[in-house]
Protein backbone atom coordinates (compact mmCIF):
# COMPACT_ATOMS: atom_id res chain seq x y z
CA UNK A 1 0.00 0.00 0.00
CA UNK A 2 1.14 3.59 -1.16
CA UNK A 3 -0.03 7.16 -0.93
CA UNK A 4 1.01 9.92 -2.82
CA UNK A 5 2.19 12.91 -0.72
CA UNK A 6 3.49 16.30 -1.39
CA UNK A 7 6.50 17.06 0.54
CA UNK A 8 6.91 21.25 0.74
CA UNK A 9 10.56 21.33 2.97
CA UNK A 10 12.77 19.28 5.35
CA UNK A 11 11.71 21.18 8.52
CA UNK A 12 9.65 18.03 9.91
CA UNK A 13 11.58 15.32 10.59
CA UNK A 14 9.24 13.01 7.96
CA UNK A 15 9.81 15.22 5.21
CA UNK A 16 13.55 15.55 5.53
CA UNK A 17 13.55 11.80 5.99
CA UNK A 18 11.26 11.63 2.26
CA UNK A 19 13.93 13.85 0.76
CA UNK A 20 16.90 12.15 1.92
CA UNK A 21 15.25 9.13 0.39
CA UNK A 22 14.44 11.04 -3.00
CA UNK A 23 18.24 11.57 -3.15
CA UNK A 24 19.49 7.75 -2.47
CA UNK A 25 16.63 6.97 -5.41
CA UNK A 26 18.04 9.56 -7.73
CA UNK A 27 21.61 8.40 -7.05
CA UNK A 28 20.56 5.23 -8.34
CA UNK A 29 19.17 5.81 -11.48
CA UNK A 30 20.89 8.87 -12.43
CA UNK A 31 24.32 8.06 -11.58
CA UNK A 32 26.23 10.72 -14.11
CA UNK A 33 24.34 13.79 -12.90
CA UNK A 34 26.24 15.54 -10.11
CA UNK A 35 24.98 15.15 -6.49
CA UNK A 36 24.91 18.50 -6.12
CA UNK A 37 22.18 18.69 -8.04
CA UNK A 38 20.19 16.50 -5.87
CA UNK A 39 21.63 18.56 -2.73
CA UNK A 40 19.30 21.66 -3.89
CA UNK A 41 16.42 19.88 -3.43
CA UNK A 42 15.55 21.57 -0.03
CA UNK A 43 16.57 25.00 -1.04
CA UNK A 44 14.46 24.78 -4.62
CA UNK A 45 11.45 23.62 -2.19
CA UNK A 46 11.08 26.69 -0.57
CA UNK A 47 12.94 29.19 -2.76
CA UNK A 48 11.27 29.64 -6.21
CA UNK A 49 12.84 33.28 -7.13
CA UNK A 50 16.53 31.82 -7.00
CA UNK A 51 15.57 28.96 -9.64
CA UNK A 52 12.89 30.60 -11.32
CA UNK A 53 10.45 28.09 -10.86
CA UNK A 54 8.22 26.78 -7.87
CA UNK A 55 9.29 23.46 -7.27
CA UNK A 56 6.55 20.93 -6.02
CA UNK A 57 7.84 17.52 -4.72
CA UNK A 58 5.36 14.63 -4.43
CA UNK A 59 6.45 10.87 -2.50
CA UNK A 60 4.75 7.66 -2.63
CA UNK A 61 5.10 6.13 0.63
CA UNK A 62 4.00 4.01 2.97
CA UNK A 63 2.79 4.56 6.66
CA UNK A 64 6.08 4.38 8.31
CA UNK A 65 7.44 6.88 5.54
CA UNK A 66 9.18 4.37 3.14
CA UNK A 67 9.22 6.35 -0.18
CA UNK A 68 8.55 3.91 -3.03
CA UNK A 69 8.81 6.72 -5.95
CA UNK A 70 8.76 10.28 -6.42
CA UNK A 71 7.88 13.03 -8.69
CA UNK A 72 9.80 16.54 -9.23
CA UNK A 73 7.69 19.24 -10.86
CA UNK A 74 8.61 22.89 -11.62
CA UNK A 75 6.41 25.28 -12.36
CA UNK A 76 6.88 28.73 -13.88
CA UNK A 77 3.78 30.63 -13.65
CA UNK A 78 5.67 33.72 -15.57
CA UNK A 79 5.16 31.51 -18.86
CA UNK A 80 2.57 29.44 -17.28
CA UNK A 81 3.91 26.07 -18.10
CA UNK A 82 4.75 22.97 -16.14
CA UNK A 83 8.24 20.64 -15.99
CA UNK A 84 8.50 17.00 -15.12
CA UNK A 85 12.26 16.98 -13.61
CA UNK A 86 12.16 13.73 -12.41
CA UNK A 87 9.68 10.71 -11.83
CA UNK A 88 11.30 7.77 -10.37
CA UNK A 89 10.63 4.54 -8.19
CA UNK A 90 13.02 2.87 -6.09
CA UNK A 91 14.89 -0.15 -8.07
CA UNK A 92 14.35 -2.96 -5.48
CA UNK A 93 10.22 -1.97 -5.57
CA UNK A 94 8.03 -3.33 -8.45
CA UNK A 95 6.31 -0.35 -9.38
CA UNK A 96 2.35 -1.72 -8.79
CA UNK A 97 1.10 1.62 -10.72
CA UNK A 98 3.25 3.64 -8.85
CA UNK A 99 4.37 5.35 -11.97
CA UNK A 100 1.01 5.78 -12.99
CA UNK A 101 0.06 7.11 -9.72
CA UNK A 102 2.41 9.63 -9.72
CA UNK A 103 2.03 10.84 -13.17
CA UNK A 104 -1.28 11.17 -12.19
CA UNK A 105 -0.25 13.38 -9.49
CA UNK A 106 1.78 16.06 -11.22
CA UNK A 107 -0.79 15.76 -14.21
CA UNK A 108 -3.59 16.83 -11.66
CA UNK A 109 -1.21 19.64 -10.20
CA UNK A 110 -0.69 20.99 -13.83
CA UNK A 111 -4.08 20.69 -14.46
CA UNK A 112 -5.01 22.86 -11.16
CA UNK A 113 -2.22 25.65 -11.86
CA UNK A 114 -3.95 26.02 -15.26
CA UNK A 115 -0.74 25.30 -17.02
CA UNK A 116 -0.67 25.51 -20.81
CA UNK A 117 1.19 22.32 -20.71
CA UNK A 118 2.98 19.50 -18.72
CA UNK A 119 6.41 19.41 -20.49
CA UNK A 120 9.51 17.02 -19.74
CA UNK A 121 12.32 14.75 -21.87
CA UNK A 122 12.66 11.59 -22.76
CA UNK A 123 15.61 9.56 -24.78
CA UNK A 124 14.65 8.90 -27.94
CA UNK A 125 13.17 5.46 -29.62
CA UNK A 126 14.67 5.65 -32.79
CA UNK A 127 18.20 4.20 -33.89
CA UNK A 128 18.98 7.23 -35.60
CA UNK A 129 19.34 8.96 -32.49
CA UNK A 130 20.12 6.09 -30.25
CA UNK A 131 22.76 4.03 -30.91
CA UNK A 132 22.69 1.62 -27.62
CA UNK A 133 20.23 -1.08 -28.87
CA UNK A 134 19.95 -2.06 -24.97
CA UNK A 135 18.49 1.44 -24.27
CA UNK A 136 16.33 1.65 -27.30
CA UNK A 137 14.16 -0.81 -25.85
CA UNK A 138 13.53 0.91 -22.39
CA UNK A 139 13.04 4.45 -24.27
CA UNK A 140 9.98 2.74 -26.29
CA UNK A 141 8.83 1.46 -23.20
CA UNK A 142 8.67 4.58 -21.53
CA UNK A 143 7.40 6.73 -24.13
CA UNK A 144 4.60 3.91 -24.66
CA UNK A 145 3.71 4.43 -21.61
CA UNK A 146 2.91 8.51 -21.40
CA UNK A 147 1.17 7.97 -24.76
CA UNK A 148 -1.69 6.33 -22.78
CA UNK A 149 -2.32 10.13 -21.34
CA UNK A 150 -1.78 11.17 -24.91
CA UNK A 151 1.46 12.90 -24.40
CA UNK A 152 3.91 12.42 -27.19
CA UNK A 153 7.27 14.63 -28.41
CA UNK A 154 7.15 17.73 -30.39
CA UNK A 155 8.27 17.46 -34.03
CA UNK A 156 9.65 20.31 -36.05
CA UNK A 157 11.98 21.71 -34.19
CA UNK A 158 15.55 21.09 -33.54
CA UNK A 159 15.30 20.47 -29.55
CA UNK A 160 16.71 17.19 -30.06
CA UNK A 161 20.05 18.57 -31.21
CA UNK A 162 23.06 17.32 -29.63
CA UNK A 163 25.14 19.05 -27.97
CA UNK A 164 28.38 17.81 -29.66
CA UNK A 165 28.69 15.47 -32.53
CA UNK A 166 29.95 12.98 -29.90
CA UNK A 167 27.11 12.86 -27.95
CA UNK A 168 24.29 9.87 -28.16
CA UNK A 169 20.69 9.71 -27.16
CA UNK A 170 19.25 13.72 -27.09
CA UNK A 171 16.02 13.90 -25.62
CA UNK A 172 12.96 14.80 -26.92
CA UNK A 173 10.66 17.37 -25.50
CA UNK A 174 7.42 15.54 -24.54
CA UNK A 175 4.39 17.62 -24.45
CA UNK A 176 1.02 16.27 -22.96
CA UNK A 177 -1.70 18.88 -23.36
CA UNK A 178 -3.58 18.61 -20.16
CA UNK A 179 -6.99 17.81 -22.28
CA UNK A 180 -6.36 21.97 -23.49
CA UNK A 181 -8.65 22.22 -26.19
CA UNK A 182 -6.39 25.89 -27.33
CA UNK A 183 -3.75 24.41 -29.11
CA UNK A 184 -0.23 25.56 -27.78
CA UNK A 185 1.62 28.25 -30.25
CA UNK A 186 4.77 28.02 -31.47
CA UNK A 187 5.08 32.01 -29.75
CA UNK A 188 4.41 30.18 -26.70
CA UNK A 189 6.51 27.02 -27.45
CA UNK A 190 9.49 29.81 -28.00
CA UNK A 191 8.92 31.33 -24.60
CA UNK A 192 8.79 27.65 -22.84
CA UNK A 193 12.00 25.89 -24.76
CA UNK A 194 13.86 29.60 -23.53
CA UNK A 195 12.98 29.15 -20.14
CA UNK A 196 13.38 25.08 -20.20
CA UNK A 197 16.92 26.01 -21.20
CA UNK A 198 18.39 29.10 -19.59
CA UNK A 199 16.77 28.01 -16.63
CA UNK A 200 17.56 24.31 -16.14
CA UNK A 201 20.50 24.16 -18.59
CA UNK A 202 22.48 27.48 -18.12
CA UNK A 203 25.68 25.81 -17.39
CA UNK A 204 25.40 23.30 -20.24
CA UNK A 205 23.69 25.15 -22.97
CA UNK A 206 25.52 27.91 -24.34
CA UNK A 207 23.79 30.95 -25.86
CA UNK A 208 24.73 30.07 -29.43
CA UNK A 209 22.86 26.17 -29.07
CA UNK A 210 19.73 28.09 -26.91
CA UNK A 211 18.79 30.64 -29.81
CA UNK A 212 19.54 28.02 -32.62
CA UNK A 213 16.98 25.54 -31.03
CA UNK A 214 14.25 28.49 -30.18
CA UNK A 215 14.51 30.04 -33.32
CA UNK A 216 13.81 26.37 -34.83
CA UNK A 217 10.02 26.33 -33.60
CA UNK A 218 8.11 27.17 -36.19
CA UNK A 219 5.00 29.33 -35.82
CA UNK A 220 1.52 28.20 -35.81
CA UNK A 221 0.52 25.15 -33.70
CA UNK A 222 2.28 23.16 -31.88
CA UNK A 223 3.02 19.80 -33.97
CA UNK A 224 3.32 16.15 -32.00
CA UNK A 225 4.80 13.04 -32.92
CA UNK A 226 1.64 10.92 -34.05
CA UNK A 227 0.73 8.16 -32.12
CA UNK A 228 3.41 4.78 -32.20
CA UNK A 229 2.43 2.46 -29.22
CA UNK A 230 -1.54 3.00 -29.31
CA UNK A 231 -3.51 3.10 -31.80
CA UNK A 232 -5.25 6.49 -32.32
CA UNK A 233 -8.93 5.07 -32.68
CA UNK A 234 -8.19 3.12 -29.27
CA UNK A 235 -6.44 5.05 -27.34
CA UNK A 236 -7.73 6.43 -23.99
CA UNK A 237 -6.02 8.89 -21.67
CA UNK A 238 -6.25 8.12 -18.41
CA UNK A 239 -8.26 10.38 -15.90
CA UNK A 240 -7.19 11.38 -12.72
CA UNK A 241 -9.55 9.93 -9.71
CA UNK A 242 -8.11 12.85 -7.71
CA UNK A 243 -10.77 14.86 -7.96
CA UNK A 244 -8.65 17.97 -6.27
CA UNK A 245 -10.84 20.71 -6.68
CA UNK A 246 -13.87 18.85 -4.47
CA UNK A 247 -13.70 17.66 -0.34
CA UNK A 248 -12.96 14.33 -0.19
CA UNK A 249 -15.85 12.28 1.76
CA UNK A 250 -15.23 9.46 4.56
CA UNK A 251 -18.70 7.85 5.86
CA UNK A 252 -18.08 5.52 8.66
CA UNK A 253 -19.65 2.17 7.05
CA UNK A 254 -19.97 0.37 10.26
CA UNK A 255 -21.15 3.11 12.22
CA UNK A 256 -24.61 1.83 12.53
CA UNK A 257 -23.77 -1.29 14.41
CA UNK A 258 -23.19 0.52 17.67
CA UNK A 259 -26.56 1.27 18.16
CA UNK A 260 -27.72 2.56 21.64
CA UNK A 261 -31.80 2.00 21.84
CA UNK A 262 -32.09 3.27 25.42
CA UNK A 263 -34.64 6.08 25.80
CA UNK A 264 -32.81 9.56 25.68
CA UNK A 265 -29.86 8.26 23.96
CA UNK A 266 -29.35 10.85 21.12
CA UNK A 267 -26.21 9.63 19.66
CA UNK A 268 -28.10 7.60 16.38
CA UNK A 269 -27.02 6.45 13.40
CA UNK A 270 -30.00 8.79 11.68
CA UNK A 271 -27.48 11.88 12.68
CA UNK A 272 -25.02 10.26 9.74
CA UNK A 273 -28.30 9.72 7.37
CA UNK A 274 -29.56 13.29 7.79
CA UNK A 275 -26.27 15.03 7.11
CA UNK A 276 -25.51 12.68 4.25
CA UNK A 277 -29.11 13.24 2.72
CA UNK A 278 -28.07 17.18 2.62
CA UNK A 279 -24.50 16.60 1.45
CA UNK A 280 -25.89 14.81 -1.84
CA UNK A 281 -27.92 18.05 -2.41
CA UNK A 282 -24.09 19.60 -3.33
CA UNK A 283 -21.89 18.81 -6.21
CA UNK A 284 -18.25 19.28 -4.14
CA UNK A 285 -17.98 16.24 -2.29
CA UNK A 286 -15.79 13.29 -3.98
CA UNK A 287 -16.49 9.87 -1.49
CA UNK A 288 -13.72 7.50 -0.98
CA UNK A 289 -13.98 3.98 0.69
CA UNK A 290 -12.14 3.87 4.40
CA UNK A 291 -9.11 2.02 4.68
CA UNK A 292 -7.60 -0.17 7.50
CA UNK A 293 -4.86 1.42 9.85
CA UNK A 294 -3.00 -0.21 12.51
CA UNK A 295 -3.67 0.10 16.25
CA UNK A 296 -0.51 1.87 16.94
CA UNK A 297 -1.86 5.14 15.58
CA UNK A 298 -4.77 5.10 18.47
CA UNK A 299 -2.19 3.63 20.79
CA UNK A 300 0.09 7.20 20.18
CA UNK A 301 -3.02 9.42 21.63
CA UNK A 302 -4.50 7.05 23.90
CA UNK A 303 -3.00 5.04 26.55
CA UNK A 304 -2.52 1.02 25.48
CA UNK A 305 -4.79 -0.01 28.83
CA UNK A 306 -7.77 2.63 27.87
CA UNK A 307 -7.41 0.87 24.07
CA UNK A 308 -6.53 -2.97 25.27
CA UNK A 309 -9.92 -2.53 27.64
CA UNK A 310 -12.41 -1.33 25.37
CA UNK A 311 -11.24 -3.78 22.85
CA UNK A 312 -11.67 -6.56 25.13
CA UNK A 313 -14.36 -5.42 27.35
CA UNK A 314 -17.03 -5.19 24.76
CA UNK A 315 -16.38 -8.82 23.63
CA UNK A 316 -18.24 -9.68 27.13
CA UNK A 317 -21.17 -7.66 26.26
CA UNK A 318 -24.17 -9.33 24.75
CA UNK A 319 -25.81 -8.37 21.25
CA UNK A 320 -28.83 -6.58 23.75
CA UNK A 321 -26.70 -5.20 26.43
CA UNK A 322 -25.00 -1.81 27.59
CA UNK A 323 -22.42 -1.38 30.06
CA UNK A 324 -23.03 1.65 31.54
CA UNK A 325 -20.13 3.07 34.23
CA UNK A 326 -21.53 2.84 38.01
CA UNK A 327 -18.61 2.82 40.04
CA UNK A 328 -15.61 5.39 40.05
CA UNK A 329 -12.51 4.15 41.65
CA UNK A 330 -9.99 7.58 41.97
CA UNK A 331 -8.90 6.69 44.78
CA UNK A 332 -6.28 4.41 44.13
CA UNK A 333 -5.52 4.96 40.56
CA UNK A 334 -3.17 2.71 40.12
CA UNK A 335 -5.09 -0.02 40.74
CA UNK A 336 -8.25 -0.29 38.75
CA UNK A 337 -10.62 -3.27 39.70
CA UNK A 338 -9.62 -6.89 38.46
CA UNK A 339 -13.69 -7.17 36.99
CA UNK A 340 -14.12 -5.44 33.85
CA UNK A 341 -17.67 -4.33 34.29
CA UNK A 342 -16.57 -2.18 37.60
CA UNK A 343 -13.64 -1.06 35.55
CA UNK A 344 -15.88 0.52 33.27
CA UNK A 345 -15.89 3.97 35.75
CA UNK A 346 -12.18 3.76 35.77
CA UNK A 347 -11.57 4.40 32.24
CA UNK A 348 -14.83 6.45 31.63
CA UNK A 349 -15.30 10.22 32.79
CA UNK A 350 -19.65 9.62 33.01
CA UNK A 351 -22.68 7.41 33.89
CA UNK A 352 -24.14 7.83 29.78
CA UNK A 353 -21.51 6.28 27.77
CA UNK A 354 -22.19 2.64 27.63
CA UNK A 355 -20.02 0.27 26.25
CA UNK A 356 -22.19 -1.90 24.19
CA UNK A 357 -20.66 -4.99 21.87
CA UNK A 358 -20.12 -3.24 18.62
CA UNK A 359 -18.76 0.58 20.62
CA UNK A 360 -15.01 -0.23 19.88
CA UNK A 361 -15.73 -1.73 16.36
CA UNK A 362 -17.50 1.47 15.43
CA UNK A 363 -15.01 3.83 17.02
CA UNK A 364 -12.15 2.07 15.89
CA UNK A 365 -13.95 2.43 12.43
CA UNK A 366 -14.29 6.11 12.75
CA UNK A 367 -10.88 6.19 13.42
CA UNK A 368 -9.97 4.70 10.11
CA UNK A 369 -12.59 7.10 8.36
CA UNK A 370 -10.91 10.03 9.81
CA UNK A 371 -6.93 8.85 8.96
CA UNK A 372 -8.53 8.26 5.87
CA UNK A 373 -9.52 11.79 5.14
CA UNK A 374 -6.37 13.41 6.86
CA UNK A 375 -4.35 11.07 4.53
CA UNK A 376 -6.12 12.64 1.88
CA UNK A 377 -5.33 15.79 3.17
CA UNK A 378 -1.65 15.07 3.45
CA UNK A 379 -1.71 14.15 -0.06
CA UNK A 380 -3.32 17.37 -1.53
CA UNK A 381 -6.66 17.06 -1.73
CA UNK A 382 -7.81 21.01 -0.09
CA UNK A 383 -10.37 19.86 2.57
CA UNK A 384 -11.62 16.16 3.27
CA UNK A 385 -14.56 15.73 5.62
CA UNK A 386 -14.86 12.57 8.09
CA UNK A 387 -18.71 11.88 8.63
CA UNK A 388 -19.09 9.45 11.26
CA UNK A 389 -20.02 8.30 14.66
CA UNK A 390 -19.40 8.37 17.53
CA UNK A 391 -17.81 11.33 17.86
CA UNK A 392 -14.48 11.44 19.38
CA UNK A 393 -13.45 14.64 20.79
CA UNK A 394 -14.09 13.73 25.24
CA UNK A 395 -11.84 11.19 25.08
CA UNK A 396 -8.79 12.10 26.64
CA UNK A 397 -5.66 10.10 27.17
CA UNK A 398 -6.82 7.71 29.43
CA UNK A 399 -10.45 7.53 29.81
CA UNK A 400 -13.67 7.99 27.34
CA UNK A 401 -16.41 9.72 27.37
CA UNK A 402 -19.94 12.35 26.51
CA UNK A 403 -20.66 9.31 23.79
CA UNK A 404 -17.06 9.55 22.78
CA UNK A 405 -14.36 6.69 22.69
CA UNK A 406 -11.05 7.54 20.70
CA UNK A 407 -10.50 10.89 19.76
CA UNK A 408 -10.51 11.12 16.22
CA UNK A 409 -9.08 14.69 15.42
CA UNK A 410 -6.40 14.23 17.79
CA UNK A 411 -5.08 11.03 16.58
CA UNK A 412 -5.78 12.93 12.78
CA UNK A 413 -3.65 15.43 13.79
CA UNK A 414 -0.72 13.92 15.59
CA UNK A 415 -0.59 12.04 12.45
CA UNK A 416 -0.46 15.04 10.57
CA UNK A 417 2.01 16.76 12.79
CA UNK A 418 4.38 14.76 11.10
CA UNK A 419 4.59 16.76 8.41
CA UNK A 420 3.61 20.68 9.70
CA UNK A 421 1.94 22.13 12.33
CA UNK A 422 -1.86 21.18 12.90
CA UNK A 423 -4.39 23.65 14.34
CA UNK A 424 -7.68 21.87 15.89
CA UNK A 425 -10.66 24.25 16.10
CA UNK A 426 -13.14 22.78 18.06
CA UNK A 427 -16.76 24.46 17.56
CA UNK A 428 -18.47 21.76 19.16
CA UNK A 429 -20.86 22.92 21.82
CA UNK A 430 -19.38 21.05 24.39
CA UNK A 431 -15.82 21.28 25.23
CA UNK A 432 -13.16 19.45 23.52
CA UNK A 433 -11.37 18.50 26.82
CA UNK A 434 -9.83 15.34 25.01
CA UNK A 435 -7.75 17.05 22.44
CA UNK A 436 -6.83 20.18 25.73
CA UNK A 437 -5.45 16.74 27.33
CA UNK A 438 -3.92 14.96 24.59
CA UNK A 439 -2.01 18.34 23.52
CA UNK A 440 -1.77 20.46 26.70
CA UNK A 441 2.31 20.15 26.79
CA UNK A 442 2.66 20.10 23.02
CA UNK A 443 3.53 22.97 20.89
CA UNK A 444 3.44 22.09 17.29
CA UNK A 445 -0.50 21.55 17.72
CA UNK A 446 -2.50 24.44 18.77
CA UNK A 447 -5.45 23.30 20.36
CA UNK A 448 -8.43 26.12 20.39
CA UNK A 449 -12.31 25.22 21.83
CA UNK A 450 -15.29 27.43 21.16
CA UNK A 451 -17.81 26.30 23.95
CA UNK A 452 -20.73 26.08 26.48
CA UNK A 453 -18.85 27.91 29.71
CA UNK A 454 -18.04 24.44 32.14
CA UNK A 455 -20.67 26.28 34.80
CA UNK A 456 -23.59 24.79 33.08
CA UNK A 457 -22.25 22.68 29.70
CA UNK A 458 -20.69 19.37 29.84
CA UNK A 459 -18.00 18.39 30.89
CA UNK A 460 -18.04 20.80 33.66
CA UNK A 461 -14.63 20.26 34.92
CA UNK A 462 -12.70 21.51 31.79
CA UNK A 463 -12.90 24.16 29.32
CA UNK A 464 -11.84 27.46 31.59
CA UNK A 465 -9.85 30.20 29.34
CA UNK A 466 -7.03 30.04 32.61
CA UNK A 467 -6.24 26.69 30.86
CA UNK A 468 -3.22 27.84 28.83
CA UNK A 469 -1.45 24.37 28.43
CA UNK A 470 2.11 23.82 30.24
CA UNK A 471 5.32 23.44 29.51
CA UNK A 472 6.10 23.89 26.04
CA UNK A 473 2.41 23.52 25.26
CA UNK A 474 1.80 26.50 27.31
CA UNK A 475 -0.01 29.28 25.49
CA UNK A 476 -1.02 26.72 22.56
CA UNK A 477 -4.28 26.14 24.33
CA UNK A 478 -7.18 28.27 23.88
CA UNK A 479 -10.87 28.43 25.46
CA UNK A 480 -13.55 30.32 24.67
CA UNK A 481 -16.21 30.02 26.98
CA UNK A 482 -19.41 31.47 26.37
CA UNK A 483 -22.44 32.20 27.76
CA UNK A 484 -25.77 29.80 28.55
CA UNK A 485 -27.78 32.51 25.84
CA UNK A 486 -25.53 33.09 22.41
CA UNK A 487 -26.73 34.30 18.80
CA UNK A 488 -25.02 33.89 15.69
CA UNK A 489 -23.43 36.87 15.34
CA UNK A 490 -22.21 36.94 18.90
CA UNK A 491 -20.92 33.73 17.95
CA UNK A 492 -19.08 34.55 15.06
CA UNK A 493 -17.33 37.12 17.49
CA UNK A 494 -15.87 34.71 19.05
CA UNK A 495 -14.79 32.18 15.80
CA UNK A 496 -13.40 35.48 14.32
CA UNK A 497 -10.79 35.58 17.59
CA UNK A 498 -10.22 32.05 17.02
CA UNK A 499 -9.35 32.92 13.73
CA UNK A 500 -7.11 35.10 14.85
CA UNK A 501 -5.03 32.70 16.83
CA UNK A 502 -4.61 30.62 14.17
CA UNK A 503 -3.44 32.67 11.66
CA UNK A 504 -0.63 33.84 14.38
CA UNK A 505 0.39 30.19 14.46
CA UNK A 506 0.77 29.75 11.09
CA UNK A 507 -0.07 26.16 10.55
CA UNK A 508 0.27 23.68 7.46
CA UNK A 509 -3.31 22.40 8.26
CA UNK A 510 -6.22 23.02 10.14
CA UNK A 511 -8.51 20.47 11.77
CA UNK A 512 -12.02 21.20 12.77
CA UNK A 513 -13.89 19.33 15.56
CA UNK A 514 -17.25 20.04 13.46
CA UNK A 515 -20.01 19.92 16.17
CA UNK A 516 -23.47 21.02 14.91
CA UNK A 517 -25.21 21.27 18.53
CA UNK A 518 -24.22 25.22 18.78
CA UNK A 519 -27.74 25.16 16.06
CA UNK A 520 -31.05 26.34 17.28
CA UNK A 521 -33.39 23.44 18.78
CA UNK A 522 -29.86 21.20 19.60
CA UNK A 523 -31.29 18.63 22.95
CA UNK A 524 -27.50 18.80 24.35
CA UNK A 525 -27.29 23.32 23.47
CA UNK A 526 -29.08 26.19 24.51
CA UNK A 527 -27.73 28.37 21.87
CA UNK A 528 -29.66 29.57 18.79
CA UNK A 529 -27.92 29.61 15.59
CA UNK A 530 -29.69 28.73 12.61
CA UNK A 531 -28.93 27.50 8.73
CA UNK A 532 -27.68 31.08 7.92
CA UNK A 533 -25.23 31.37 10.56
CA UNK A 534 -23.72 27.83 9.72
CA UNK A 535 -22.95 29.50 6.51
CA UNK A 536 -21.20 32.20 7.84
CA UNK A 537 -19.29 30.36 10.22
CA UNK A 538 -18.21 27.91 7.38
CA UNK A 539 -17.22 31.09 5.13
CA UNK A 540 -15.03 32.34 7.95
CA UNK A 541 -13.31 29.20 8.44
CA UNK A 542 -13.20 28.87 4.92
CA UNK A 543 -11.42 32.52 4.41
CA UNK A 544 -8.15 30.83 6.11
CA UNK A 545 -7.59 28.45 3.05
CA UNK A 546 -5.59 25.75 4.67
CA UNK A 547 -5.60 22.45 3.95
CA UNK A 548 -8.83 21.84 6.17
CA UNK A 549 -9.75 18.31 7.60
CA UNK A 550 -13.35 18.01 9.12
CA UNK A 551 -13.94 15.56 11.44
CA UNK A 552 -17.70 15.37 12.94
CA UNK A 553 -18.60 15.62 16.21
CA UNK A 554 -21.85 16.88 18.27
CA UNK A 555 -25.60 17.52 16.86
CA UNK A 556 -28.47 15.56 17.51
CA UNK A 557 -31.66 17.72 16.68
CA UNK A 558 -31.98 15.62 13.22
CA UNK A 559 -34.75 17.73 11.61
CA UNK A 560 -32.07 20.46 11.23
CA UNK A 561 -28.45 18.91 11.68
CA UNK A 562 -28.50 17.73 7.54
CA UNK A 563 -29.36 21.77 6.17
CA UNK A 564 -27.31 22.56 8.80
CA UNK A 565 -23.97 20.89 7.65
CA UNK A 566 -25.28 21.72 4.18
CA UNK A 567 -25.05 25.38 4.91
CA UNK A 568 -22.04 25.37 6.43
CA UNK A 569 -20.00 23.54 3.79
CA UNK A 570 -21.62 26.03 1.66
CA UNK A 571 -20.76 28.50 3.22
CA UNK A 572 -16.71 27.12 3.45
CA UNK A 573 -16.26 26.49 0.12
CA UNK A 574 -18.16 30.38 -0.72
CA UNK A 575 -14.34 31.84 0.03
CA UNK A 576 -11.50 28.85 -0.08
CA UNK A 577 -9.97 29.62 -2.83
CA UNK A 578 -9.57 25.83 -4.09
CA UNK A 579 -13.09 26.25 -5.01
CA UNK A 580 -13.04 29.24 -6.81
CA UNK A 581 -15.13 26.84 -9.72
CA UNK A 582 -17.96 26.75 -7.14
CA UNK A 583 -18.45 30.70 -6.61
CA UNK A 584 -21.08 30.93 -9.08
CA UNK A 585 -23.06 27.71 -8.20
CA UNK A 586 -25.83 27.30 -6.71
CA UNK A 587 -23.56 26.04 -3.49
CA UNK A 588 -21.41 29.07 -2.64
CA UNK A 589 -24.06 31.50 -3.92
CA UNK A 590 -25.47 33.61 -0.56
CA UNK A 591 -28.49 34.29 -2.21
CA UNK A 592 -29.56 30.86 -2.31
CA UNK A 593 -29.16 29.59 1.37
CA UNK A 594 -32.38 28.01 2.65
CA UNK A 595 -33.59 25.79 5.34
Amino acid sequence: MFRIRQVLSDSFPKDKWAIEQVKDILKSHFAAVDVKKFDQIPDQLVNPLKYKFATKLFVADDLNGAVKGFALLFYAPDVNFCFLDYIATRKDVTSGGIGSALYLKVRDESINLHAAGLFFECLPDTPELCKLSNLLEENKKRLKFYEQFGARPIINTKYETPLSESDDCPPYLVFDNLGNETPLTGKHLKKIVLAILERKYSDLCPYSYIDMVVKSIPEGPVVQRDFLYIKREKKSILKSNSQKNSITLVVNDKHTIHHVRERGYVEAPVRIKSIKKELDKTNYFFEVEPKAFPEHFIKEVHSPALYNYLKNVCKLISPTDSLYPYVFPIRNANRPPKDKTYAAGYYCIDTFTPITQNAFLAAKRGVDCSLTAAESVLEGMPAAYALIRPPGHHAEKKVFGGFCYFNNCAIAANMMADYGKVAILDIDYHHGNGEQDIFYSRNDVLTISIHGHPSFAYPYFSGYENEKGEGLGFGYNVNIPLPENVIGVEYRKALNAAISKIKSFKPQFLVVALGLDIAKGDPTGSWTLNFSDFFENGAIIGSLNLPTLFIQEGGYRSTSIGVNARNFFKGFVSTHTSFKHLSNTENGNRSNIRS
